[in-house]
């Protein structure tokens, strides 16, 4: 009950911290989507219906609300992420050992600096790609792009970059696991590349060869600095262990009997008594002879001849 208590208290704390971004983003919404909107507005098509303005559309009542409320959400998570991060983390770190906790912190650290740059790099190549894939319509017709639209294919651009950089922290964590090792990641190298752009292809969402270059080239990049920290650290050492050099078919020696198979047991010490019973065969010796006994006496006034 304490931990359901914990629980509910923090997250109590994180929805009352995104609530209030959520209204920070509010206010500050305009700023904000023109941010949002500058990679379309660079576009030849961004200015179809009013010259020399950016211009999109919407086809409901209800639309322009609800895109308000989007952005603002969108600004309220991340403005109050330092605070549920640190909800979570909390809640999580009293059951972590002590180099459970080393590597969240290292591998927390790195992902969200991966995170920001895909995502960076999204909102560079979008204008280009949203050319690109505008460019396919033909002369006489005009773009009317609606802004729930647009901002789908924004969130979506930003959250696939911003994922799939996460690779190369993936590879590493199964190598600490042991769960990969730098042979198979060796072995599989071309097969993943060629996954890799084929991931690029499928998982954009306009398809167009720029975006699927723009995804799959800095994967690959970052496949290799996987790669290479993953062999830097076997070599070190780190991650092998005493079993490391036996195969998935052959049985680990016992811990208490390091004696090959075969190998006679050692020759009991002269000191210790033997085993077995004692011997039942003829004694000899003085001490050995039938005692005389009353049997064996003659009776008196007997004559000797």
């Amino acid at each position: 009950m304490e931990h359901l208590r914990e629980l509910r208290n923090r997250l109590l704390i994180a929805l009352a911290a995104v609530i209030v971004g959520i209204i920070v983003g509010w206010f500050f919404f305009d700023p904000v989507w023109a941010y949002i909107k500058e990679p379309f507005c660079d576009t030849p098509q961004a200015q179809q219906l009013r010259e020399g303005q950016c211009t999109l559309t919407y086809g409901g009542i209800f639309q322009s609300f609800f895109l308000t409320l989007k952005v603002s959400a969108l600004v309220g998570l991340v403005v109050s992420s330092p605070v549920w991060l640190y909800q979570i983390w909390a809640f999580v770190t009293p059951a972590l050992y002590r180099n459970e906790k080393r590597y969240s912190i290292t591998f927390l650290g790195i992902a969200v600096p991966l995170f920001l740059l895909g995502a960076a790099l999204a909102y560079f190549i979008m204008d280009t790609s949203l050319a690109i894939l505008l460019g396919f319509a033909p002369s006489d017709t005009v773009a009317t792009i609606q802004i729930d639209e647009y901002l789908g294919y924004v969130l979506i651009m930003l959250v696939i970059f911003g994922i799939s950089f996460e690779l190369p922290l993936l590879l590493v964590f199964l190598n600490i696991i042991g769960v990969l090792s730098h042979a198979t990641v060796k072995k599989h190298r071309r097969t993943v590349i060629f996954i890799m752009f084929v991931f690029g292809a499928v998982i954009t969402p306009g398809g167009d060869p720029l975006t699927m270059m723009a995804l799959a080239m800095p994967m690959i990049l970052l496949y290799f600095v996987a790669e290479g920290v993953i062999y830097l650290r076997e070599r070190r050492g780190a991650g092998r262990s005493e079993f490391d050099h036996l195969s998935d078919d052959e049985a680990s020696p016992l811990a208490e009997d390091d004696a090959p198979v075969g190998t006679p047991a050692p020759a009991a010490s002269a000191a210790e008594p033997p085993a077995g019973p004692p011997a039942t065969g003829p004694a000899t010796g003085p001490a050995a002879g039938p005692a005389a006994g009353p049997a064996d006496e003659e009776p008196p006034g007997t004559d000797k001849r």
